[in-house]
């Protein structure tokens, strides 16, 4: 009863859903006769109900409203010859365009008998533009009439006009849509897109089409992308190293086997602890593997060092470098994870958005000290073979291996002469102490900062502000010169323009607008969305 009547009347909405965007989807026509009044209103009736029903969808809307309407613009000074208010209008329209069922006549009282039973029916709401212009407003006993079309002009349009919407250039319904609290984002999207293409192929007339002017799984599968080639060159490196330092085929496996196992760990972890795969967690990911894959190296040229220093068998070597390595192992462990564990106490925003960061950081790095202890050196006691000191054939890859470390051997006694030269001088040592610090300093103040890291993910937004009391015509003309002009710039794919919506708030008004400029993939396009947006 706090509520005021207009809302107990309509009734309230409660839904759980993440703030964020999910997709942005513009229904647009080739052909001319389908305007956007029949995009919004075909959209509203085939496809918004169907997106509705996909699992993990909260909000699916239009912006604007554009629904089906008989409009009815007065004529003030006819009203006024015939001294005719619109109260009266009003009372008219509701009296005579309603919805009603009348009953039947002559049924059955049990009083008296009637012969024939009548149902007697109603036209209901018009329909049609004749009929509300035929709507009567007064007669008298003479027989004069004056209807609705006499003081007005009746035209079948749409309820308001309140936003504009256009996708390069030609009109368009503009469809948003959020996720559901704890859904996944990707498969959500995945569902979308097939209802999508289930509904053009069955609903859509011909001349309508629709595109995906936003999607944020687009970025997320490039992210993705980017982590699964930075695994595989974490691989190529380590095996490389490996391959070069010891020049053991076996050497390099080992790495290759114990580093998925350590992040397919973190994979469970994160299942279990409620975390998602998101742009910081994947960052997590990109930097843990570097952590995992150093661990796996330690293990096996410890093993290596014991094999070539005392002659003993793979197991023998395993067990005495496992014994004198384990310490320093845990111990790294441990301070590594305690450079990440605070953070996932921080409280504040900072804590919100790396906590998921730290706990992934931390997850990986104990799992990486557990399989160092464990798997790596089982592997090492199993797989490997002790050929030092054994004759190796001469093949152009021995011959490489052998260049290789005789040059590497070569620049860390360079390195150790210039060392020993330099250590004892304090002088030349703080001096370099102090360039570092320096160097450190102007670099830092050099690089862009920021609360949050932007990052190039395929599209942009551009608000547009007309002076208060700007018309919404006059906010749409801006938006698409706008439209026209993001259109000519080498890299962008489609411009979405919208006059009346700020879609950075979500607020409306006759003066404010967007421009959502959606750009090419990352290889089809020469320049970063900084560029783009600078020469924008």
């Amino acid at each position: 009863n706090k509520l005021p009547p207009l809302v107990v009347r309509e009734g309230v909405k409660i839904t759980r859903e993440e703030s964020n965007m999910l997709m942005y989807i513009n229904l647009y026509s080739k052909a001319p006769k389908l305007d956007q009044k029949f995009l919004f209103n075909f959209a509203d009736i085939n496809v918004l109900s169907e997106l509705k029903r996909v699992d993990g969808v909260g909000v699916a809307d239009i912006l604007g409203n554009r629904e089906y309407a008989m409009r009815i613009w007065l004529k003030p000074d006819r009203m006024l010859a015939y001294k005719i208010s619109a109260d009266e209008v009003l009372q008219a329209l509701s009296q005579q365009s309603l919805e009603a069922s009348p009953g039947k006549t002559g049924e059955s009282s049990g009083k008296r008998s009637q012969t024939f039973e009548y149902v007697l029916k109603y036209p209901g709401r018009f329909t049609t533009t004749e009929g509300y212009e035929n709507i009567i407003l007064r007669s008298n006993p003479n027989g004069e009439i004056l209807r609705l079309k006499d003081v007005a002009n009746v035209e079948f349009g749409s309820s308001m006009y309140d936003i504009y919407s256009s996708l390069n250039g030609r009109p368009s319904a503009a469809i948003t849509l959020k996720q559901s609290y704890g859904s996944n984002a990707s498969q959500v999207i995945r569902d979308i897109k097939a209802k999508m293409e289930e509904i053009k192929k069955t609903s859509f007339p011909k001349g309508l089409d629709y595109e995906i002017s936003y999607d944020v799984s687009k970025f997320l599968d490039a992210y993705i992308e980017t982590v699964v080639h930075t695994l595989v060159e974490a691989f190529v490196l380590v095996g490389l190293v490996v391959f070069l330092f010891l020049g053991d085929w076996r050497s390099t496996l080992i790495p290759a086997i114990a580093v998925p196992v350590s992040l397919i760990g973190t994979f469970v972890f994160m299942q279990f602890l409620g975390i998602t795969l998101n742009l910081i967690t994947l960052f997590a990911l990109v930097l843990a593997i570097g952590i995992v894959v150093d661990n796996a190296i330690v293990v096996i040229e410890a093993v290596h060092a014991k094999m070539k220093e005392k002659h003993l068998s793979p197991l023998k070597a395993t067990e005495e470098a496992m014994h004198e390595i384990s310490g320093a192992i845990i111990a790294i462990t441990f301070v590594m994870a305690a450079v990440f564990i605070p953070v996932a106490f921080m409280s504040g925003p900072v804590g919100i958005f790396y906590r998921q960061f730290s706990i992934t950081m931390a997850t990986s790095i104990v799992l990486s000290g557990l399989v160092a202890l464990t798997l790596t050196p089982a592997l090492c006691a199993s797989m490997l073979k002790n050929n030092h000191g054994k004759p190796k054939k001469k093949t152009a890859l021995t011959k490489m291996l052998d260049g290789f470390n005789n040059g590497f051997n070569k620049m860390s006694g360079r390195y150790q002469r210039v060392l020993g030269a330099i250590v004892g001088k304090r002088t030349v040592t703080f001096l370099m102490l102090f360039a570092l610090c320096a160097g450190a300093y102007f670099l830092n103040n050099s690089l862009p900062s920021g609360f949050i890291p932007n990052e190039d993910q395929g599209m942009f937004y551009a608000i547009i502000q007309t002076p208060p009391g700007s018309s919404l015509e006059r906010t749409n003309q801006v938006a698409e010169k706008l439209q026209k002009v993001a259109e000519g710039i080498d890299g962008v794919a489609s411009v979405s323009s919208l006059a009346g919506y700020e879609i950075l708030t979500e607020g409306t008004g006759s003066n404010s607008g967007t421009c959502l400029i959606n750009l090419k993939s990352w290889d089809e396009r020469k320049h970063s969305v900084q560029e783009i947006i600078d020469e924008l």
